[in-house]
């Protein structure tokens, strides 16, 4: 399984490996901008391991020296232990249930010690490599709708686990994976489905049920009017429309009530509604009727700085102006005026510290690693190497449009990374090993991996 005088630099694309190293100094210097304060020692706090940005700085040396194992394994050892790791991973996700940890209402992780483990953030890398090694397999024929069954639930699985772990945001990094599987061929059918999905869910916000199903009714009711010739002739043509119609009800009526009432934690769905400026119509009325007035002014106070995160977000960032105030002197940032500052918003500290400029070369960067990661993936021989790139690239991709969405108030906050910036091992390491094992596949893209 091993090659016998394995050459780490061999074939390795090391644009690849700059961009990497890059974003991830890039995210030391920002976790050390909002943490750093001038009674430390800088190099003393640097190496004791209780500030963030020294914990962050020996998880990338850890990083480097499982970088460079995976780039001096074969790549053969990745397609044949794909399935095996996917197994691990799901036993991994399942073993939160029994021996989790919960953290801010999600019972996700796995306590180490020196840090806590997120195996559903891992499961993303064995999801990856077990996806692509289903639709490489020669009888795999996804034009048929067997095998978009089977990669779907190989896909999604992992996220029905991390919905019931009450990581909802996780959850949804995994629809990233609609991306290789369309690639490799899935009915663009699917897509506009879902869209059409995600378009209905942002209207149920807006409007009330009972509106929509009045709109609805109406729209039927015209389409079969102005279409009235061709439903005569045609009696398939009314039973379609009549389908839609019923689908749209039945989605708008009962599965988003559901959604919102059961999956949905009261706290997410206030989120997401007030994103558009409205209550929350699903909210339990019975249980704020039989609340005391103490409770309902904790409810209230809560209410009131549900938003508090994206609003100092939204100040530290415009406070950058268009250079930014400079390094260490974020006046938001510095006096720890916006919570999850090293995590989920670190973008706030390049937004207050380096203005317009910075957020933009950032995400040039990003850019330039997609477009990057694209190209690999499509230089490959194999069809492995070639839809675990595209899992790679969409994972990163989704990850950062809808980090920066949240921070600047376009998204409700669902607490997802900002790839290799964002403080955690748990992520770090779940995108080194994501990019590396591409690099790895890239230099060996000559062979024929299934």
């Amino acid at each position: 399984m091993y090659q016998k005088k394995p050459e780490i630099g061999k074939g390795v694309d090391w644009l690849m490996v700059w961009l990497f190293a890059i974003l991830v100094m890039i995210g030391l210097v920002c976790i050390f901008s909002v943490e750093y304060r001038s009674s430390d020692g800088v190099i003393q706090s640097f190496l004791g391991f209780k500030k963030n940005y020294s914990k962050q700085f020996f998880f990338f040396l850890a990083c480097i020296v499982l970088a460079t194992f995976i780039l001096l394994t074969d790549s053969k050892f990745f397609t044949a232990t794909a399935n095996l790791s996917y197994m691990v991973g799901i036993l991994l996700v399942l073993a939160t249930f029994v021996i989790g940890k919960e953290i801010k209402g999600s019972k996700s992780w796995i306590p180490l010690g020196f840090m806590n483990l997120q195996p559903v953030e891992l499961c993303k890398i064995f999801t990856a490599l077990a996806l692509a090694k289903f639709l490489s397999m020669q009888e795999t024929d996804f034009e048929r709708p067997k095998a978009q069954l089977i990669a779907a639930a190989i896909a999604f699985s992992p996220a029905v686990l991390s919905v019931a772990q009450g990581e909802t945001g996780l959850a949804l990094v995994y629809f990233s994976f609609l991306i290789p599987m369309y690639r490799e061929g899935l009915p663009p059918g699917y897509l506009i489905f879902g869209a059409s999905l995600g378009v209905l869910l942002v209207v149920s916000l807006l409007l009330s049920t009972k509106t929509l199903l009045i709109l609805f009714t109406v729209l039927a009711a015209l389409v079969i009017y102005f279409n009235r010739r061709q439903v005569r002739r045609n009696n398939k043509l009314l039973i379609i429309i009549v389908s839609a119609w019923a689908f749209c009800a039945l989605f708008v009526g009962v599965a988003i009530p559901f959604t919102f009432k059961h999956v949905f934690k009261q706290y997410q769905a206030d989120r997401i509604f007030s994103m558009v400026g409205v209550d929350n119509p699903f909210a339990d009325k019975n249980a704020v009727e039989t609340m005391s007035p103490e409770e309902l002014k904790i409810k209230q106070r809560k209410s009131e700085q549900q938003n508090y995160n994206v609003k100092q977000s939204k100040i530290a960032i415009g406070s950058g102006g268009f250079a930014g105030k400079g390094f260490l002197k974020g006046t938001q940032t510095q006096g720890d005026f916006v919570p999850e500052q090293h995590t989920d918003f670190i973008f706030t500290s390049v937004g207050e510290n380096f203005g317009f400029i910075g957020c933009f070369t950032l995400l040039l960067i990003y850019l330039g690693m997609i477009l990057r990661i694209i190209f690999l993936a499509e230089r490959q021989r194999s069809t492995f190497s070639r839809v675990y790139g595209y899992g790679v690239a969409s994972i990163i991709f989704f990850h950062v449009v809808v980090n920066i969405c949240v921070t600047v108030g376009l998204a409700p906050v669902i607490g997802i990374t900002l790839p290799l910036l964002s403080y955690g091992g748990s992520s770090l390491i779940t995108f080194t090993i994501l990019i590396f094992i591409l690099i790895k596949l890239d230099a060996d893209r000559q062979m024929v991996l299934r």
